[in-house]
């Protein structure tokens, strides 16, 4: 799974959620209560996003630990909160994925030790993201998380359009722990759970976030077992449709493409096709997804320079 941006870190509300901060500071039980409410709309609502639109990764890797916290702090006022829970799990999820295993993939071969400290980080932000995302879907359909537990699938068709979001990032979060973690016979035994929120939220909101579930799905299907031509169609099939909803918006696609099926086919010249579409995104022509771009561009480009060690010929 690639990096994306989402809803975790709205830019439309900062001043109206520092103001209510004040209020939370000072209040009695029941204004307090209603200031986290309207500070948890205000993080989960808007379109705009200051971190999805920033241009220097390390300065949003720096700050986003602070929304991170932010968010867990309200949540130990209000445990259930949906608004919270949600931009708990898309935020670590994120945070994760391109500040703490991405880097890790980029220093492993020089030191295999720290990326290995790494990766059991990221594999901790992944399962707080997952059980994160299980609980916003608790709050929402109580029961949701026992019956889940028994039959993944049968509780994910629970889901309705509004829950296609919190069902990608729980997904997302579960999914990315297991691919860190192939030696947990535990983790790896929930693999059926991500792929069936995956495909519910698939069933949806097939076009959210730019084609995001699409993509989750790339990943899923190539690392799934059963007839190869039929995962291939399938791999593609997802890959075609990111593509057509993304419109040209996202680099992360083609990098997922060549790291689940160009390596595996050890197909050199379509990698390099792949990663350089990548690369030929212009981030500023799409500013709300700027970041994104940027995270998959220098992932694009550790590839690049690592391909001789990726293909025999």
């Amino acid at each position: 799974m690639s990096f994306r941006t989402a809803s975790a870190f709205r830019s439309k509300q900062v001043h109206a959620v520092f103001g209510l901060l004040m209020v939370v500071c000072l209040a009695g039980c029941s204004v307090k209560n209603f200031a986290i409410k309207e500070i948890a709309s205000s993080l989960a609502e808007g379109s705009g996003s200051a971190f999805a639109q920033e241009a220097d990764i390390e300065f949003a890797g720096q700050a986003i630990p602070f929304s991170l916290k932010l968010v867990e702090s309200l949540l130990s006022a209000q445990p259930d909160n949906p608004d919270l829970l949600m931009a708990a799990s898309s935020g670590f999820t994120q945070y994760a994925k391109g500040w703490v295993e991405q880097p890790a993939n980029f220093i492993e071969d020089e030191d295999f030790f720290a990326a290995q400290i790494q990766y059991e980080r990221a594999v901790a932000f992944y399962l707080r993201a997952y059980h994160y995302g299980l609980k916003g879907l608790e709050s929402r359909y109580p029961g949701f998380a026992e019956e889940f537990a028994r039959d993944p699938i049968l509780a994910a068709d629970r889901l309705q359009v509004a829950d296609a979001e919190l069902a990608y990032w729980t997904a997302a979060g579960l999914g990315s722990a297991i691919s860190l973690s192939r030696t947990n016979p535990e983790l790896l035994a929930q693999l059926p759970a991500v792929e069936a929120l995956g495909e519910r939220a698939l069933v949806l909101d097939p076009d959210w976030n730019l084609g995001a579930i699409h993509e989750l799905l790339i990943t899923l299907k190539a690392a799934g077992t059963g007839d190869p031509d039929a995962i291939r169609r399938d791999v593609l099939m997802h890959y075609d449709e990111a593509v057509r909803i993304a419109g040209g918006a996202s680099a992360s696609v083609h990098v997922s493409l060549a790291e689940a099926i160009s390596v595996q086919d050890q197909n050199r010249v379509q990698f390099a096709e792949l990663m350089n579409q990548a690369l030929a995104v212009d981030p500023d022509l799409y500013p709300d997804n700027r970041l994104a771009i940027l995270i998959a561009q220098r992932r694009a480009e550790w590839q690049l320079d690592r391909v001789d060690d990726l293909f025999l010929e």
